[in-house]
C-alpha cells in the first residue's frame, strides 16, 4: 500500500479542489491533492464555458444579493452572498495577474463573468506546480480515516493506473472538493460526479443541507448513445448539453414552431412541461451571436441552425444541495473536514434553486479559498497524529453477490425522469423511498469486490446513498419553493421559509435547521512569495 503523509490533503481536483489545495500551500501547509480522474481536465467546469458570479464593488453587487436572496425563495443569506461575492471579485484579479483572459472580453460579453474552462482548470494545474503541491491523479478516495475521538485524519482509496493497489494518506485536516451526484445521467463531465464524496463523510457522521434542492436539469441534443462502461443495460447519450451561454440567445420551439415564453431563451418550464407531454422541443442554435459562436466552438452542435432537445438530470452539480458547513472557514460537522465547492451545500447563496447564474462558479472558488485556509489552521493546531482508522461504509465488502449495475438501473429509474425528480408528490416519493430502501440492505453487506469492481461498487452504493437522501427531504418539505415543484403543494408556505438538514445511512434522518452564522474568515494572501 502507498502510503502518504502531510499536512492537508484535498479529495478532489475541480476548481474547488485546486482553490483549496492552493489556500493551504499558500498558509504553509504541506498539501496533497487526489482525483479520481486527471486534475485540470475532468469534471463539467473542463467541457465548455462557465459563467461565473462576478459582480464589482458599487451598488449593483446589493442588487444582486437582494435578486438572488428573492430568486431562492428567501433561504439564502444576504452576508454569505457579499462574502463570496467580494471573494470571487478579488481571485478574479489573481486570475488575471496569473496571466489567465477572460473569453468574454474578445467577445463583446460583460467582462471577466464567463470563463473558458478548459484553460482556466490548466491555469489551476500550473499554479498548484508552482505552489509545490502534491498531485495525484487517478487516485480516486473511497474512505475517510478517522483518529480514535473521530476526528478525519486522511483518506484511503486505489491507483487506477497501478492495478488498482490500495493508497493511504495521513493528514492533519482532509479538504472534500469531489463534486455532486448526477446520477450517471450522460451530462458532459459528470461521469466523475456519483456523489462518493457525500456518502464518504456521511459514513463519518457529516449532515447534509438541501438535499430537496437537487431537481437541476439541463437541456442536451437529442443524439446517438453508448454503451456506458457499467454494461449494456447503463446507456449513456452521447450528445453534449448546450451551453448556457448558447441557450441564452436562442429562442426554444415546440413541434409546432409556437415560441416557449414568449422571448429569448423561452422558458425551461415551459420546455419540460412540453418534453413531458410528449411534445418535441427544439432551439434555434442560428441566433447565437457570431462572436460567443466563435468562442464555443468547440461545441459541434453549434453547427446545426436548430437542434431537438432533452432533458438532463444533473442532479446537486446545479443543484443545491450537500454537506453542511458550519461557518466562513467551510468546516463541516465533523472535525477535521472540511468541504468546498459542489459537495457543499450552496444554499447560502442560491436558496432554493441552483447555480444556473455562475453562483455554482463563484462558490467553487470562495468555498476553496475559505475551505483551504481553515484546514491549514486547523491541520497546525492539531500537532501529532494518532492511529487512524477506516471509516466503514457501503459497497466495500470484499465478496460480491449483487452487480452495482443492478443498484445504479433502480436509483437512475427513480430520479432521471421528469416525473421523478422535476415533479412531485408525496405519492411518488414515498414509493421511490420504499423501492430504494429496500435495495440498501444489499449495498452494506453484498455489494462489493476487488480491482475496478470495488469502485464501481463504492459509486453504485453512493447513488443510491444521494438518491435516499433527496428523497427523504423532498418528501419532509411539503411546499413548492424554487427547484423543489410538488404537485400535492403547489404554492409557497411562510413557515417552511426554513431549509432542511439530512443525513443517516442505515436510517435517513431529516430535520429543520437552528441558524448558527459561524466565525468570520480572514482574507486569504494567494500572491506567491
Amino acid at each position: 500500500m502507498a502510503a502518504i503523509e502531510c499536512d492537508v490533503l484535498v479529495v478532489g481536483g475541480g476548481p474547488a479542489g485546486a482553490w483549496a489545495a492552493l489556500a493551504a500551500a499558500y498558509g504553509g501547509a504541506r498539501v496533497v491533492m487526489v482525483d479520481k480522474a486527471r486534475c485540470g481536465s475532468s469534471g463539467p467546469t473542463a467541457k465548455g464555458l462557465v459563467a461565473l458570479w462576478n459582480v464589482p464593488p458599487g451598488p449593483a453587487r446589493e442588487d444582486a444579493v437582494q435578486h438572488s436572496y428573492a430568486k431562492g425563495g428567501y433561504l439564502g443569506d444576504p452576508v454569505w452572498m457579499h462574502r463570496v461575492l467580494s471573494e470571487t471579485h478579488r481571485r478574479v484579479d489573481q486570475l488575471v495577474r496569473w496571466g489567465y483572459r477572460f473569453p468574454g472580453e474578445r467577445a463583446g460579453l460583460p467582462a471577466r463573468v464567463c470563463l473558458d474552462g478548459a484553460k482556466y482548470l490548466g491555469r489551476l494545474r500550473r499554479s498548484l506546480i508552482v505552489a509545490g503541491v502534491r498531485i495525484l491523479d487517478h487516485h480516486p478516495a473511497l474512505q475517510l480515516l478517522v483518529d480514535a475521538e473521530g476526528v478525519v485524519t486522511g483518506a484511503s482509496g486505489v491507483q487506477l493506473r497501478n492495478d488498482y493497489r490500495s493508497w493511504s494518506a495521513h493528514a492533519g485536516a482532509v479538504v472534500l472538493a469531489t463534486g455532486g451526484c448526477a446520477f450517471l445521467s450522460g451530462g458532459a463531465g459528470t461521469d466523475v460526479d456519483t456523489g462518493d464524496g457525500l456518502l464518504m463523510a456521511v459514513e463519518a457522521g457529516c449532515e447534509l443541507s438541501g438535499m430537496e434542492f437537487s431537481s437541476a436539469y439541463a437541456l442536451a441534443p437529442v443524439g446517438p448513445v453508448r454503451l456506458s462502461a457499467l454494461g449494456d443495460d447503463a446507456i449513456v447519450p452521447t450528445a453534449r448539453p448546450v451551453p448556457d451561454l448558447a441557450l441564452h440567445f436562442a429562442t426554444l420551439y415546440d413541434e409546432t414552431g409556437a415560441a416557449l415564453g414568449g422571448g429569448p431563451f423561452g422558458s425551461r418550464a415551459a420546455a419540460f412541461e412540453a418534453i413531458a407531454d410528449g411534445r418535441r422541443i427544439y432551439a434555434a442554435l442560428d441566433e447565437v451571436p457570431g462572436s460567443l459562436r466563435e468562442q464555443l466552438s468547440a461545441t459541434p452542435v453549434l453547427a446545426h441552425p436548430k437542434v431537438q432537445l432533452r432533458p438532463v438530470l444533473e442532479g446537486t452539480v446545479r443543484g443545491t444541495g450537500g454537506l453542511r458547513v458550519t461557518g466562513f472557514d467551510c468546516a463541516t460537522t465533523v472535525p477535521g473536514l472540511f468541504g468546498a465547492g459542489d459537495v457543499t451545500t450552496r444554499e447560502p447563496i442560491t436558496g432554493a434553486v441552483g447555480g444556473f447564474g455562475g453562483q455554482g462558479g463563484a462558490w467553487a472558488i470562495s468555498s476553496g479559498v475559505w475551505a483551504g485556509a481553515g484546514a491549514a489552521q486547523f491541520a497546525r493546531g492539531r500537532g501529532r497524529l494518532g492511529k487512524a482508522r477506516p471509516v466503514a461504509g457501503a459497497g466495500l465488502a470484499t465478496t460480491a453477490s449483487i452487480d452495482p449495475r443492478a443498484v445504479v438501473g433502480l436509483v437512475q429509474e427513480h430520479t432521471l425522469p421528469l416525473r421523478r425528480s422535476y415533479w412531485r408528490s408525496a405519492g411518488s416519493l414515498r414509493d421511490s423511498i420504499a423501492e430504494l430502501d429496500g435495495m440498501w440492505p444489499v449495498t452494506e453487506c453484498d455489494l462489493g469486490g476487488n480491482g475496478p469492481e470495488r469502485l464501481r461498487a463504492r459509486e453504485a452504493a453512493a447513488l443510491l446513498a444521494v438518491a435516499r437522501w433527496t428523497k427523504y427531504s423532498a418528501l419532509a418539505r411539503t411546499e413548492t419553493r424554487g427547484m423543489h415543484r410538488r404537485t400535492d403543494h403547489p404554492g409557497e408556505a411562510t413557515d417552511w421559509r426554513i431549509r432542511l438538514h439530512a443525513g443517516g445511512v442505515q436510517s435517513v434522518w431529516v430535520q429543520p435547521e437552528q441558524r448558527d452564522p459561524g466565525p468570520a474568515t480572514p482574507h486569504v494572501d494567494l500572491t506567491p512569495a
